[in-house]
C-alpha cells in the first residue's frame, strides 16, 4: 500500500484521492500501449482497470514502456 500524507488520511477523502491516483495510473498504462501499436486483450484491459494498489500499477506503467505484448507487465507477479 501507498503511504500518502494526504490531509484527510484514513478519510472517504483520501479513497476517493487514490482511487483517481489508481484510475489515472491504469490509462497511462493502457495509452502508452495503445501508442506503442500493442493489442490489449479484453481480460489484461480489465486486470488494469480494476487494479486499486498503485504499486503495482507502477510497476506495470514501468514495464509498459519496454513491453513487447501486454503479458509481459505481469511477468513474475
Amino acid at each position: 500500500m501507498v503511504a500518502t500524507y494526504f490531509p484527510g488520511r484514513g478519510t472517504l477523502f483520501e479513497e476517493t484521492y487514490l482511487e483517481g491516483k489508481a484510475e489515472g495510473k491504469a490509462e497511462s498504462i493502457l495509452s502508452v500501449l495503445e501508442k506503442r501499436g500493442i493489442d490489449i486483450p479484453q481480460d489484461t484491459r480489465d486486470r488494469i482497470t480494476t487494479c486499486t494498489d498503485l504499486d503495482s500499477l507502477t510497476l506495470w506503467f514501468d514495464r509498459s514502456l519496454t513491453a513487447t505484448t501486454a503479458e509481459d507487465l505481469f511477468a513474475d507477479v
